[in-house]
């Protein structure tokens, strides 16, 4: 059964700032304004003047699915702009409402959400993150019955949810599936394999876009080493592994105390003239703050591929940057499973520059070993000295 509508445009600056007379039985065109964010406060709003609908425009069209109390249709500024248009070209603007069709088409992933995590991280510069990228937008997830989530949909066992939350139980079952094929891989091996062989394009081989206003072409900022791929997860060739006290190191190059260390640890683990930089951590990753000149760090990587087999060095330079990788064919066999290489940068240009991207695989034919290679040229230092 179809029902027909008074459609009206307002602005909705604040919660309770509507005329209820003026809005009353009404449909609501609301465009989203810097202040004004969230669809779920149009809603409110409306609802509280006795609307029986809104349809807001705003600077993402994605769609989050969220239960209300009356219609909610998301559309993006052109789309507004069309309704908008049509609203001030006749006297009496409607709309109509319909049950709900089920359209098939073709929809492009993955991409960033809006909501998800950024980096650089503040702490730690040299560290890249986010690690990786997993499903975290309308995911069907399970409640227990005992939670009262709202008078409008009652008791529900599950729910469709949206949040970088979501991603987490996608990042720990692959773990989980991970270490229970290999019981021996560390916890570093684990995210080693599943950051080296994350996909960075789409289904159909573009690069990855970030959501925002507008659209963006994605960066390892936005999701790390890419969206995680569970089966080639499960045999990455080459892992970045790390030991205890690689990790006791990076405490203390992050200014921990010895009894701090040791409470975390369990045991007495002074530290020992450790460098301040966490640019040679064994992680899948390097990411280079601030390059002056040139600069070189080493990684470490372990076989748990075949035992017999060559890696060669495929270098995808960040722009205004040079990158070498010595040595660039890593050779394995039955007495050595790991190999230490160094990757020396260089700036090209003398500038202040953003930061740019680029990658490092290892590859032997069969594995796909990929970092992120993520720098940022400098000339001066943020301070001067007095």
């Amino acid at each position: 059964m179809l029902k027909m509508f008074h459609l009206i445009m307002l602005m909705i600056l604040m919660q309770g700032s509507l005329n209820a007379t003026l809005v009353k039985g009404n449909v609501v065109l609301c465009f989203q304004t810097r202040g004004q964010r969230a669809s779920q406060v149009a809603v409110e709003t409306v609802k509280k003047a006795r609307g029986v609908g809104v349809i807001f425009a705003q600077f993402l069209t994605k769609d989050i699915a969220s239960a209300f109390d009356i219609p909610l249709i998301q559309v993006d500024y052109q789309v507004g702009t069309a309704i908008l248009a049509y609203t001030t070209s006749t006297r009496n603007p409607m709309v109509q409402f319909g049950s709900a069709k089920t359209i098939l088409g073709e929809l492009i992933g993955p991409e960033v959400a809006y909501f998800s995590s950024r980096g650089p991280s503040s702490l730690t510069p040299s560290i890249l993150k986010p690690d990786i990228t997993a499903p975290g937008v309308n995911i069907l997830a399970s409640w227990s019955p005992s939670v009262a989530l709202s008078s409008a949909m009652g008791s529900v066992n599950f729910k469709i949810d949206s949040g970088t939350s979501m991603s987490c139980p996608h990042i720990s079952g692959v773990a989980a599936l991970l270490k229970s094929m290999h019981p021996n891989w560390s916890p570093a091996a684990v995210k080693s394999a599943m950051v080296t062989t994350a996909n960075v394009r789409d289904e159909y081989g573009f690069e990855m876009v970030s959501e925002a206003a507008p659209y963006k072409q994605a960066n390892p900022f936005d999701y790390g080493g890419g969206h995680v791929d569970p089966n080639r997860a499960a045999h990455p060739g080459l892992v970045y592994d790390m030991r205890p006290s690689d990790y006791v190191r990076f405490l203390c190059s992050m200014g921990y105390n010895n009894s701090a260390i040791a409470s975390m640890v369990q045991q007495h683990t002074p530290c020992q003239h450790s460098p301040k930089s966490q640019l040679n951590l064994n992680v899948p990753s390097i990411t280079i703050p601030e390059l002056r000149g040139k600069l070189s760090v080493s990684r470490t990587v372990t076989n748990v591929g075949p035992v017999t087999s060559k890696y060669r060095a495929r270098v995808e330079a960040p722009p205004g940057v040079n990158v070498t990788v010595n040595p660039s064919l890593l050779t394995f066999n039955s007495t050595v499973n790991r190999l230490t290489f160094k990757v020396a940068f260089q700036a090209k240009l003398k500038v202040q520059g953003r930061y740019t991207f680029g990658s490092l695989t290892w590859e032997d034919g069969t594995h796909t070993v990929r970092i992120p290679l993520v720098v940022r040229t400098m000339i001066n230092r943020f301070y001067v000295n007095a």
